[in-house]
């Protein structure tokens, strides 16, 4: 089939899932133990959205992504230690211990990083999308946000522009069901976010966000018609928010009958399953333990790495007595 992954390709994205999995669980495990700082929005069982939609892309291809953004990290290529490390808030974080693990950046790989305001990454796709139009690049530029984020103004306006200007841009609506505590059929005037689409001129597809091999399909037909000048595209990837809003969310709203449904919907278990034929179980559970290994080596190496220092920058000190 057209724009599939290799079965080597399709391995590496279960990897990098097993890798996002031992992250989000072992954070979870830690701010239980209050040896986090503030809250943290995990992503555990939406790992296919991050992981299928960065595989499909070129290492100069510029991501965005929301503030629940661990999958896509992992995904464009960034290394466990870095980001671990950077969550942890040490120096030797991928962003120096400064940023904090909604804002991961890595420009070298294209990973444009998180945002904490909600749609905020949206129209900075767009202006990525923008500037390689411009520039005549044959980059492209990707947003994944959530079905939240799609509710506001910024979000409209940007697909307005990149509908109006044909602009090298695919928009990834994470559909998890929820944004915050508010679930979609109480903040969205249609249920099916698909019928956005044609309003701004351009083709939508619709996946099981689940299913790293189909987002994956998807970008990479989305990818190739951008680059070649035809404009923008909606991916609407239907998945769901297994855990809380951020580890300091109480819970109680979400019905764990749902929550049990999809948690059997496991993206990891879908992709065991496709590769099993292929590469055998032994060979799958032993990455997946190789994984834990590397995330565990990842959180000791950060808990012992330095806080960052800061200098005072006598610039932006301007009630400092002048210096003769």
């Amino acid at each position: 089939m057209r724009n599939a992954p290799s079965p080597e390709d399709h391995l590496e994205m279960y990897r990098r899932m097993c890798l996002v999995r031992e992250l989000e669980e072992e954070l979870g495990r830690l701010h239980k133990k209050g040896r986090t700082r503030g809250p943290i929005h995990r992503c555990d069982g939406q790992e296919a959205v991050g992981v299928g939609v960065t595989a499909a892309l070129g290492l100069a291809d510029k991501v965005t992504t929301t503030h629940r953004g661990h999958a896509v990290y992992i995904g464009k290529g960034m290394e466990p230690g870095p980001v671990v490390a950077e969550i942890l808030g040490r120096a030797t974080g991928a962003c120096g211990g400064r940023a904090g693990h909604m804002l991961i950046a890595d420009a070298s790989l294209g990973m444009i990083g998180g945002n904490a305001i909600v749609g905020a990454g949206i129209p900075a796709a767009t202006g990525m999308a923008l500037s390689a139009q411009v520039r005549g690049t044959n980059e492209v530029a990707v947003t994944v946000f959530g079905d939240g984020a799609s509710q506001t103004g910024i979000c409209h306006e940007a697909m307005n522009m990149a509908g109006l200007w044909k602009l090298p841009v695919v928009f990834v609506l994470e559909h998890n069901h929820y944004g915050l505590t508010v679930p979609t059929e109480v903040q969205s005037a249609v249920d099916d976010f698909a019928l956005r689409a044609p309003g701004y001129g351009m083709p939508v597809e619709t996946v099981d966000g689940n299913d790293a091999v189909a987002v994956y399909r998807a970008t990479a037909d989305m990818a190739d018609r951008a680059r070649r000048g035809e404009g923008p595209g909606l991916i609407v990837a239907n998945t769901y928010r297994v855990e809380g809003f951020s580890t300091s969310d109480m819970g109680g709203y979400q019905d764990p009958e749902v929550i049990a449904k999809w948690r059997e919907h496991d993206p990891i278990r879908i992709a065991f399953d496709a590769l099993e034929p292929t590469f055998g179980a032994e060979r799958l559970n032993g990455m997946r333990e190789a994984a834990a290994r590397e995330i565990a080596e990842a959180f000791e190496a950060a808990f012992e790495a330095p806080f960052p220092t800061f200098a005072v920058d006598a610039a932006s000190a301007p009630y400092t007595a002048a210096q003769n």
